[in-house]
């Protein structure tokens, strides 16, 4: 991995994390660093304390782990200019900050006014800040409903949609019914498989085992919360009619 290539790099062989590389990256910037200069890092990490997106990609090893750094490493700095994360934040300090993305790259992020940051800095090194905001050309939205009434009352547009389908049956390709008024239309889902369910263990069955119907009623509602509707009613007891008569 990297930290090999920095043991090589820097000379040192205890470099064992990303926070192991970026300590040694900063200490021998630092030195480089005249005194009296204002200092600004720019640095693309996951640093302790930020707030992340669902779409961030890992740096290699599990979040809140060894794979984040601490804010600490850029001590001295006057500014840290930081890049990962999608969302605007400082982190511990308002000279450490992520401008976030220009762009949504995650449904979770469509309540994110994206922005551009612009930094003033001193004679001193003080800064302050200035955030531009900015409306993308497409923006990030999610859609939840019945597929008919999606469709009846959209307008077509050429945002990027997720789509959370409330009908009880699956659907014969609703994506591309979709996508006749959504075009960049990206995900879809049912909201029924999005339930979770609790499931109660019992000690005992309450249906007679004789009547298979009756078993198959108590199953569904004890995994789902819900006993069978009409339309599975009735494939149920053509299904055991055809055991019962052997064509099964």
């Amino acid at each position: 991995g990297y930290e090999f290539a920095a043991r090589d790099c820097f000379g040192v062989s205890d470099i064992d994390s990303p926070s192991d590389v970026i300590a040694a990256q900063i200490d021998a910037a630092k030195k480089n660093v005249p005194d009296g200069a204002r200092w600004v890092v720019i640095a693309h990490a996951w640093v302790s304390g930020a707030s992340p997106s669902e779409s961030e990609r890992s740096l290699g090893r599990t979040v809140g782990g060894v794979e984040t750094v601490s804010a600490s490493l850029f001590e001295g700095a006057h500014y840290v200019a930081l890049g990962h994360l999608h969302r605007p934040q400082y982190v511990e300090a308002d000279h450490i900050r992520y401008s976030g993305s220009p762009l949504a790259f995650g449904f979770d992020e469509s309540d994110t006014e994206k922005s551009m940051s612009l930094i003033d800095m001193d004679e001193s090194g003080a800064t302050t800040l200035t955030e531009i905001a900015f409306t993308p050309i497409r923006q990030v939205r999610t859609l939840r409903g019945k597929l008919s009434d999606l469709l009846a009352s959209g307008t077509a547009s050429d945002d990027f949609i997720k789509v959370v389908l409330t009908d009880e049956a699956r659907l014969i390709d609703p994506m591309k019914q979709m996508r006749g008024l959504y075009p960049n239309a990206s995900a879809l889902s049912y909201e029924r498989d999005e339930t979770t369910h609790d499931v109660k263990v019992t000690d005992s069955v309450t249906a007679a085992l004789t009547k298979p119907s009756e078993v198959i009623d108590e199953f569904l509602t004890h995994v789902r919360g819900a006993a069978k509707s009409e339309p599975e009613a009735a494939i149920i007891d053509a299904s055991l009619a055809k055991l019962s008569d052997g064509e099964i």
